[in-house]
């Protein structure tokens, strides 16, 4: 039923002292059994059905401009209403710096495939950056036609980015020194070190004058216009879902600034402190900790470690727990560690705040210089989310409930796959000498099984120093650590990043088995020789050795990190290229973070997803297989003395690939894993939307999509993607009538007329989600093979 006034005001006669009248726009609300909004008393009442036979209410109204949750409260199945809190108010923080393009996006290589003009004095100049800095830079701008534009452009993908790092930003880091923005900037762009003027810091404020109500699906969106933070300006907003104890507490604005980069802390402000008061989190060695308010009142929020990046508030009446988006809370980084999620404070001895936060810097040295916050493209909204769990029990059980949206920080096992996780850095066979023996474990091992990884795909690098012996050695040496740190049920995968062989751009060779080979061929020497003791070697000097050993030993080759760090122009300059059309150069890497802009709607949605696309409008007529998507991690510890402890967030930082496998391989033959990849047998998830099966049915025009998908966090949408060799295409159908915790077949029909490719995925309500390989279509009269 559709409420007959589009809009209703509400004569507010509250107890809080600056309350207004509230008039709230309610044309596309419709009112629906276990999900209402009405007014009543002195506010809006939105009422929803929860977990369990539970019911939920929250009372909103307008205080001096700024949205107030008259009252938040929850009652069990039959029992009466117990209120939490009363007169609460939402708290946003936003720190924003300067977006800078690095250096490491402009070394020759890139700036070549950016169409610059690479001289001989620009190549010198790079290859003593050491004594010159970035004057090939320079050299660009003069004779090779770098321009304003190209900057503009790729700007947003940078990695080695930290705009909150003020001191020391001008000193170069030892191990990446030709990564950080230019020394002496660019075109608009300042040079370094960052100037505190950059930095705006701000708690937003409202000016809210009413609000608007609007039923999507099973869910209700109320907006408050009238925010204020910083550089931008938007709305609050209010999602409450049916079925879910669940609310998404999220500042939606844009600014209009060219360049920014930022980060939010968000939670809930003026929670009361009475005898049973107290804000509680898992600490980084999983024991339970609290605060209970007995103190003085706080100068400033105190920083919690928490893990799993909850923390709950419990009160009189039952207990919210506050947490983020699980993954695309994280930005570009190296680093897993831990920087202390969740925050407290206590306003005064009658009150307290609490909620979500995001670090400026990293604790560790070695990556200052690599905290690229979120970009902001102009005009885009960027959406800061805090997501409320609401529990009439403890703050225990409310962090417990609020977990398994994210099945525990733990990839789920499904039946007949594997969980590979991939494109770590781990230095393994270094690390294991300087522990005093092969055979002792790393941490990395327990952190990853810890998060339900059984294939850990490791890019250790081989050292060529010492000639092709040494070479040789360390690959045998690398094989072997592998083995010793695998196991029946996990499998330490020992791929190479960039294998000395100049494809262009970063490489990742995945293996089938341990292979041997050398990373030159003089004249006349053959491909392939002998060794006495490492059996077949092979020589490589140019990329069709590489793909010809591909091609012998079951190899693929993918780019890990596409149009962003070294990889800046790539794949576009090689696209028309013998070895990137190869079948055993089979794709990309996906991961967020390199470029995240909050304004997505799917993780790393600018650089991965649509370049992804355009790869395959690319290949749609090259006769191989289309270029799939691999999820990787890029998360390092092979520098400095920590590791990986199982309290970093190994779960929260990368996306995995579920592998159609029904048994785990050996270090000795991991073929199983190399042809399922080959076929397109696998599926990327961030761990909350899962796609157990998939396939493209039916004969001619006349086609459908069929896929199974299980979710955690209220679905968004499900989507159906497809190119025609030019163009990309979507159907998108909305999910928002379906529940928490679901899972549902899907039937899509589509016409295959003018497709050439096509592609399924799932998101849901916090940029989590999964998506398949992409399956070429042809006019053949029989059913493509389901997956």
């Amino acid at each position: 039923m559709k409420i007959p006034l589009a809009t209703l005001a509400l004569a507010l006669v509250a107890p809080a002292l600056h309350a207004a009248p509230l008039t709230c726009n309610l044309t596309d609300y419709k009112a629906a059994p276990g999900l209402t909004a009405k007014t009543g008393e002195d506010a809006l009442a939105v009422t929803w059905d929860g977990e369990n036979g539970a019911e939920l209410r929250m009372r909103l109204a307008i205080d001096g401009g700024t949205p107030t949750i008259r009252e938040l409260a929850i009652r069990r199945k039959g029992g009466p209403w117990s209120t939490l809190a009363t007169n609460v108010t939402p708290e946003f923080r936003v720190v924003s710096g300067l977006r800078r393009v690095t250096s490491q996006q402009l070394r020759p290589d890139s700036l070549a495939a950016l169409g610059v003009k690479i001289t001989p004095e620009i190549l010198d100049a790079y290859q003593h950056e050491e004594t010159r800095g970035d004057e090939w830079i320079k050299l660009a701008l003069r004779d090779g036609g770098l321009t304003a534009e190209t900057i503009e452009r790729i700007k947003w993908e940078a990695f080695w980015d930290a705009p909150l790092y003020l001191e020391g930003s001008s000193e170069r880091p030892p191990t990446h020194a030709t990564s950080i923005p230019p020394m002496g900037g660019i075109f608009n762009q300042p040079g370094l070190p960052r100037r505190p003027e950059e930095i705006t810091r701000a708690t937003a404020t409202y000016r809210a004058q009413g609000c608007e109500v609007k039923t999507n699906g099973a869910r209700l969106e109320i907006s408050f216009p009238g925010l204020e933070v910083g550089v931008f300006s938007g709305r609050l907003q209010y999602d409450v879902f049916k079925g879910s104890n669940l609310i998404r507490q999220v500042a939606i604005a844009k600014t209009d600034r060219r360049s920014v980069a930022f980060k939010y802390d968000g939670g809930l402000k003026g929670l009361p402190i009475q005898p049973t008061s107290r804000v509680t989190w898992r600490d980084l060695s999983n024991r339970w900790q609290d605060q209970q308010f007995g103190g003085l009142v706080s100068q400033s929020p105190a920083i919690v470690f928490s893990s799993n990046r909850v923390i709950a508030a419990e009160l009189q009446g039952g207990s919210i727990a506050v947490f983020p988006p699980p993954h695309s809370y994280y930005w570009a980084r190296e680093s897993s560690q831990n920087l202390g999620a969740s925050w407290y404070r206590k306003d005064s001895d009658t009150s307290f705040s609490f909620g979500l936060r995001q670090a400026e810097n990293e604790e560790d040295p070695e990556f200052f210089h690599n905290f690229a916050l979120y970009s902001a493209r102009p005009g885009t909204w960027q959406q800061m989310p805090v997501f409320l769990y609401i529990s009439p029990e403890s703050g225990q059980a409310a962090i417990d409930s609020a977990l398994t949206f994210t099945h525990g920080d733990r990839f789920k096992p499904l039946s007949g796959y594997k969980v590979m996780g991939n494109h770590y850095h781990v230095g393994l066979v270094e690390r294991l000498r300087k522990s005093g023996g092969m055979d002792n474990r790393l941490n990395d091992v327990e952190a990853a099984k810890g998060a339900g990884i059984e294939i850990y795909g490791i890019i250790d690098g081989v050292s060529g120093r010492g000639g092709p012996e040494q070479t040789l050695k360390g690959l045998a040496d690398y094989y072997d650590a592998a083995r010793r740190h695998s196991d029946k049920n996990f499998l330490v995968m020992p791929d190479r990043e960039n294998p000395g062989v100049e494809l262009r751009a970063h490489t990742d060779l995945m293996l089938s088995k341990p292979v041997f080979w050398l990373p030159r061929r003089a004249a006349g020497q053959p491909l392939v020789e002998q060794h006495p003791k490492y059996g077949t070697v092979y020589n490589l000097g140019s990329p069709a050795d590489m793909m010809a050993m591909t091609e012998r030993e079951n190899a693929l080759i993918f780019m890990p990190h596409p149009r962003s760090k070294a990889s800046t122009g790539f794949p576009d300059a090689i696209k028309d290229t013998p070895h990137f059309r190869h079948e055993n150069y089979r794709g990309l890497g996906y991961r967020w973070g390199m470029g995240i802009d909050a304004s997505e709607k799917r993780l790393c949605e600018y650089r991965c997803l649509g370049l992804w696309d355009e790869v395959n409008n690319w290949m749609a007529d090259v006769p191989t297989p289309p270029k799939y998507n691999l999820a990787i991690s890029e998360a390092r510890s092979d520098i400095g003395d920590r590791g990986r402890p199982t309290w970093d967030d190994t779960y929260g930082m990368s996306p995995v690939n579920y592998v159609k496998l029904d048994r785990l391989p050996t270090v000795d033959d991991m073929s199983p894993i190399i042809n399922a990849l080959k076929r397109g047998d696998f599926f990327v998830t961030s761990g909350e939307v899962l796609i157990s099966s998939y396939g493209v049915e039916g004969t001619g025009d006349e086609r459908s999509i069929t896929a199974d998908v299980e979710w955690t966090f209220p679905l968004d949408f499900v989507e159906v993607v497809w190119g025609d060799g030019q163009k990309t295409d979507r159907q998108i159908i909305p999910t928002t009538d379906l529940p928490a915790f679901g899972k549902k077949r899907f039937q899509i029909p589509f016409k295959a007329a003018g497709k050439k490719w096509v592609r399924f995925a799932a998101w849901d309500v916090a940029t989590n989600g999964a998506f398949v390989q992409p399956i070429k279509l042809t006019n053949a009269a029989s059913p493509t093979t389901a997956r």
